[in-house]
């Protein structure tokens, strides 16, 4: 039966495929493909693990054999031989093995892949007895998975990913059998698992959590693949392999959809296509505006190797690259001087002589360094320790990073982007740690090149006290998705209050074009790095503001590029203010500019 789950709409497109969920698990679970050689190896370490959990429990059995009845009821041999039974079913195996084999999952997904089939088998059995060894058999997978973990899977490690051949129309409505895109489904996805995945086959995302501008959201958009979240029970209703349609446009997922409506999407990705064939016609034309006013489109980047696809994307440079992403998901083993240097050369480098705009560390609220380790001991995680607090409160380790910095900075244009200022004091301890990690590496005799230093404006307060960062700083760049955000009092990761979050509210756009003009006054540069650069319904706002510097997703540059090839600046100034000054701007941006 066709099922629609409603959402949040966060990357725009459509993706049909088969769903794979990510299973929670008390145990820690990689998520990872194998390549093709490496099967027998993967099933073979499967095997090792099962093995190891026979041998455990038929010890158990031993033990509990030599035991009085007091020590050991004879139930707790009973549940034991329940245990063995299961560990050995050869058709749960046979379930993993084709996991293994057929797409290529890591032992550990494969088990919790079967396991979440069988499960919902137990759940809808009528006998109650039977139901409730659905227990014992999730007890069992956690030892499995305990013996794998113990025979050194790689729970962080770079892995290949699959490819798949795009199925024709025909394909999906007529072979079931066909290999056909995977869309993910998961109750929640750190950043970390996103980077993760982020090479792989999914063709989409769904979560049950998370909001609009939640850093779930802001990789799927950076990976130009549909996703919604905020989906709440996705994650229950939708079963292993159901055929799944994401609608990233209208924040909708339909289960098990009907030829009818498989068709009618079919129709909507090659229109959607279509349309990207005729953006792409814009990747040489250069960003300037009707009225002559030239637009610099940069691109924000996660890791080093997401500069080929800036380039490929039409970026004039890096305007944000989100470094924190070097340092999650290393259970508390940050990255050192050296490896740091040598990610910042890659992604300079590899920008081919562009500037690239690298941001400190940046972790806290929804990034968290560690996915499997979540911020209990503050009530507001996104008001405690967290970005620019969260270095200087460990000069060391900010000092490392900015060494790490301005040495790769010998090899390109660099400019050295601070997050979350506020006030006067964290200016001048930043100064000063910039300071001390030139004069290190003079002590050192160690090369390293100037950088321009910026200063990111995303809390309210900043905003208001926008010159006195100016005084002190290169450039600005607004923070939008934290501008917001704070402003507004919203947790823009909790789907609860996500309709909430309005980029359109009078008091935003008011703060966003204070700074603008406040840095233009004084001759210093000033870029939108946050979700509002590559919303196209706003780019016409900002152009009428004054900005001429956006960073967005690569994915989104050629979009934006087409409304500034369109746009008028001189028709849009007036327009612009009395949208800023108007009690319900939505309602006056319809009014034509």
């Amino acid at each position: 039966m066709t099922l629609a789950i409603h959402g949040l709409a966060v990357s725009r497109g459509v993706a049909i495929g088969r769903a794979v969920l990510v299973a929670s698990s008390r145990v820690d679970v990689a998520h990872y493909f194998i390549d093709a050689a490496d099967i027998e190896k993967e099933i073979q370490r499967l095997r090792d693990a099962r093995d190891s959990v026979i041998d455990e429990i038929k010890r158990l059995l031993e033990s509990v054999g030599q035991m009085g009845p007091k020590e050991a009821p004879h139930e707790l041999a009973a549940l034991l031989e329940v245990h063995l039974m299961l560990v050995q079913d050869e058709e749960i195996s046979a379930g993993v093995k084709h996991w293994i084999q057929e797409r290529l999952y890591n032992a550990e997904w494969a088990l919790t892949t079967q396991l979440e089939i069988i499960a919902r088998q137990f759940d809808e059995m009528e006998d109650e007895y039977l139901r409730e060894r659905k227990a014992d058999l999730e007890q069992i997978a956690e030892r499995i998975l305990r013996a794998l973990h113990g025979a050194g899977s790689d729970l962080t490690g770079h892995h290949p990913a699959r490819t798949h051949r795009k199925p024709s129309q025909q394909d999906l409505l007529l072979d079931d059998t066909v290999d056909v895109p995977l869309v993910l489904i998961a109750h929640d996805l750190s950043p970390a698992d996103m980077l993760q995945f982020k090479q792989s086959v999914f063709a989409g995302f769904i979560t049950d959590v998370g909001g609009k501008t939640s850093h779930t959201a802001i990789v799927a958009r950076s990976m130009d693949i549909p996703a919604v979240v905020g989906a709440r029970t996705a994650s229950q209703l939708v079963r292993q392999d159901d055929w799944v349609i994401i609608d990233g446009d209208a924040g909708v997922v339909i289960v098990d959809p009907s030829p009818i409506i498989l068709a009618e999407y079919g129709f909507k990705q090659r229109q959607m296509e279509l349309e990207r064939s005729r953006l792409a016609r814009l990747l040489h034309t250069p960003a300037v505006t009707m009225d002559g006013e030239p637009v610099q489109l940069l691109a924000n980047i996660e890791m080093p190797d997401d500069a080929p696809a800036a380039l490929k994307a039409g970026a004039l440079g890096v305007g944000l690259f989100r470094s924190e992403f070097l340092f999650m998901g290393r259970q508390g083993q940050l990255p050192d001087e050296e490896e740091q240097y040598q990610a910042y050369k890659l992604a300079i480098e590899g920008m081919q002589g562009l500037p690239v705009t690298i941001r400190t560390v940046d972790v806290g609220a929804d990034k968290p360094l560690d996915h499997s380790v979540r911020d209990a001991a503050h009530l507001n995680p996104a008001l405690g320790l967290r970005a620019i607090r969260w270095s200087l409160a460990d000069p060391a380790m900010f000092q490392t990073q900015l060494r790490a910095i301005l040495r790769a900075a010998a090899h390109g244009k660099v400019n050295l982007l601070i997050p979350m200022l506020a006030h006067s004091g964290e200016i001048r301890q930043t100064l000063q740690n910039l300071q001390a990690a030139r004069d290190a590496l003079d002590r050192r005799g160690q090369a390293y090149g100037p950088v321009r230093l910026g200063a990111m404006i995303e809390i309210p307060a900043a905003a208001v006290a926008v010159g006195m960062f100016l005084k002190h700083f290169d450039f600005l760049s607004i923070g939008t998705n934290d501008l917001i955000q704070y402003t507004l009092a919203i947790d823009r990761a909790d789907e609860s209050v996500a309709h909430l979050y309005d980029p359109l509210h009078p008091a935003v756009l008011q703060l966003v074009a204070h700074t603008i003009a406040q840095a233009r006054a004084q001759g210093k540069e000033v870029c939108v790095c946050g979700e509002m650069a590559g919303d196209t319904s706003l780019t016409r706002m900002l152009l009428g503001m004054g900005l001429r510097s956006f960073s967005m997703h690569p994915a989104q540059i050629l979009a934006v590029k087409q409304e500034v090839l369109r746009a008028d600046t001189q028709k849009l100034a007036p327009w612009a203010q009395r949208v800023i000054a108007s009690e319900d701007p939505q309602r006056e941006m319809l009014g034509t500019a």
